[in-house]
């Protein structure tokens, strides 16, 4: 009769069948384990830092000095209410080329009441080629195109106009003047309609307002080239002693200053942590990694959303443009290209916006290159390179927008403002201080970054706003 040894207690089976060697689990504690250094999910390309060249601002502040440049009309308007009563507001009412600089509240007032309200569905005509321009309209809600007569007797579309845009205001001091071009609804559209008979009214009880009215036809405060700046006076094609004329360059009285932002945070890291815990990985080392990978994602959310420097809230409102149909589409980037011409240096845009551009060039059949850039084949547009960042936002109605950058001081471009050489710097224009230890035994260290951005001149930067990414083109 065969006796069978029992099976040591603790040791496992392979069904019925006892064990012949040792199991993994139980060799792992003798073995030593290879780990990765931590991982944060929320590290990202942060190219819009990788690429904007960096100037050191030695006094903490940065002033951009320009040529002196006279008020553009090209604001934007804002409004009040919802429904059936929305209501422009009255100051906002001066952002008109014929109201620009007017000052009497209680004349805009009056104005901003005479305005009526009107619906309109997308392929609806809100004005005709031709018919007499006697309306001021301000949109409140929705996109309109502008179109006019081509060369050859086609239509050519002028413009794409949306929220906060005007037309025809500057026509009610004209007003035996024809539309010169017709304006189409390509959404559902609100817009407020001042007519001539209402604005004349208010004109012919106020003399301020004549005078104003006045100045503006006979065209004074004109010396200016198209940017808004002083005109330099000259002379060309003359010949024998023709006089010259005298000039001079102008400068900003107040030009603008910015100074260098910051990004903080107190890390906390326990001393017996710091002197027990430290092999294979530097505990505190590995603790400040990541604390200075948050604040390099802060700070280029920062450049782009901050409402005193972001790139998204400083592009000068004549260089932003809207999408002529809702998506972004191949006709919306060149029109992009067309505001930042001069020597373009990069698109960014959200991840997601990126694959909505890409969907639009596969619908038409057009299939836009990569290009290599610095080290990464990355999509590109007419061989400019178009970036991904994540801190571009994507709105709850899935709209987003596209920036477009010239960089750099010598192209009179974008720039980064930093600070090196500041005390404990740990990385460029960044710092960590020991601060203390505690009576629990905590250190904390004090880690800092210093940054800024500035747009030397308004035509280094770009912006294509509300560009939509779930709706079909």
């Amino acid at each position: 009769m065969t006796v069978t040894e029992p099976v040591a207690s603790g040791a496992g089976t392979n069904g019925d069948r006892p064990r012949r060697s040792l199991a993994t689990d139980a060799a792992r504690n003798l073995a030593t384990t290879t780990k990765s250094v931590p991982q944060m999910q929320a590290i990202s390309s942060r190219w819009l830092l990788a690429m904007l060249p960096w100037v050191q601002v030695s006094g903490g502040t940065y002033r951009v000095n320009r040529r002196l440049s006279h008020a553009v009309c090209d604001g934007r308007l804002t409004f009040t209410g919802g429904g059936n009563g929305i209501q422009v507001i009255p100051a906002e009412l001066g952002e008109l080329p014929l109201l620009r600089g007017y000052e009497d509240d209680e004349v805009l007032d009056t104005l901003a009441n005479g305005f009526e309200q009107r619906e309109y569905s997308a392929g609806d005509t809100v004005v005709e080629f031709g018919h007499e321009s006697n309306e001021a309209f301000l949109i409140a809600h929705g996109k309109v195109q502008k179109v006019g007569p081509g060369r050859y007797g086609d239509e050519a579309v002028l413009d794409t106009l949306a929220n906060g845009d005007h037309f025809g205001d500057e026509t009610l001091a004209d007003p035996q003047s024809m539309w010169e071009y017709s304006v189409r609804a390509k959404t559902a559209c609100t817009v407020l309609v001042l007519p001539q008979p209402v604005f004349d009214e208010v004109l012919g009880r106020s003399d301020s307002l004549r005078a104003h009215v006045a100045a503006f036809r006979s065209g004074r405060s004109r010396a200016q080239n198209p940017h808004g700046e002083a005109r330099i006076e000259l002379s060309s094609g003359h010949e024998g002693e023709a006089r010259l004329p005298g000039t001079f360059v102008d400068y900003e009285l107040a030009p603008r200053e910015y100074e260098l932002s910051v990004a903080q945070t107190v890390l906390r890291v326990h001393s017996r942590v710091s002197d027990l815990y430290n092999d294979p990985m530097n505990q505190f080392e590995q603790q400040l990694r990541l604390t200075i990978e948050a604040l390099r994602e802060r700070q280029e959310h920062e450049l782009v959303n901050n409402r005193d420097f972001g790139l998204l809230h400083n592009a000068d409102l004549s260089q932003r443009r809207h999408t002529r149909s809702g998506p972004p589409t191949p006709d919306d980037l060149d029109d992009l290209l067309a505001t930042v011409w001069k020597d373009p240096g990069f698109f960014l845009a959200h991840p997601r916006t990126i694959a909505a551009f890409g969907r639009e060039c596969s619908r038409r059949g057009v299939y836009p290159d990569s290009v290599d850039h610095h080290g990464h084949r990355v999509p590109a547009w007419r061989g400019v390179p178009i970036l991904p960042c994540n801190k571009i936002g994507v709105s709850e109605h899935r709209t987003s927008s596209i920036l477009l950058l010239r960089t750099g001081e010598e192209r009179q471009g974008v720039v980064g403002l930093h600070q090196t050489g500041i005390p404990d710097e740990y990385q460029p224009s960044l710092s960590v201080r020991f601060m203390n230890i505690d009576d629990k035994a905590i250190m904390s260290y004090l880690v800092s970054a210093y940054y800024s951005c500035a747009v030397l001149v308004p035509d280094a930067l770009g912006v294509l706003e509300n560009v939509e990414l779930g709706r079909e083109g």
